[in-house]
């Protein structure tokens, strides 16, 4: 069975529906020849927060899982600049579960602003460390995805 979250415009968007957040500093080798936080360290970024949320979830490394997350689909829609002095914090949210998949959102937001400057996306199908075919989400981390719904 899949459950869906209904999307909001990414302009729509406030902090207050992602319910897992995370402050991230930015540092200078983070900001790109154009003077803002580089797309790059932003995917980074992202990726650490979904892992960091999956390894809590489960109490161990995502490695250590009987299944393996492959991502295979992301996006990024930038909506305003973020820039070396600005505060960020991440927050993430799932849209989506399936019997294999996961599809997260994920928010950078800048201090004193409700509204995001980028909106990610993120999915995950899970599958066999051995043949790499699609397998069931593990129960402790479909539980958890389940739980940042909004």
């Amino acid at each position: 069975m899949t459950q869906e979250t209904q999307e909001i415009a990414p302009r729509d968007l406030r902090i207050d529906l992602f319910p897992h957040q995370r402050d991230y500093p930015i540092r200078w080798a983070d900001i790109d020849r154009y003077g803002h936080l580089n797309n790059a360290v932003q995917y980074l970024m992202m990726d650490t927060l979904i892992n960091d949320f999956v390894a809590d979830a489960a109490g161990m490394p995502p490695h250590h899982l009987p299944a393996v997350g492959l991502v295979v689909e992301t996006g990024c829609l930038y909506l305003q600049e973020i820039l070396p002095t600005h505060q960020l914090r991440l927050g993430l949210r799932c849209l989506h579960t399936g019997s294999s998949s996961i599809r997260y959102q994920v928010g950078f937001f800048v201090s004193g602003s409700d509204s995001p400057a980028a909106v990610s996306r993120f999915s995950v199908v899970y599958a066999d460390p051995e043949t790499r075919r699609p397998t069931a989400i593990p129960a402790v981390i479909k539980a958890a995805a389940e739980g940042i719904r909004s």
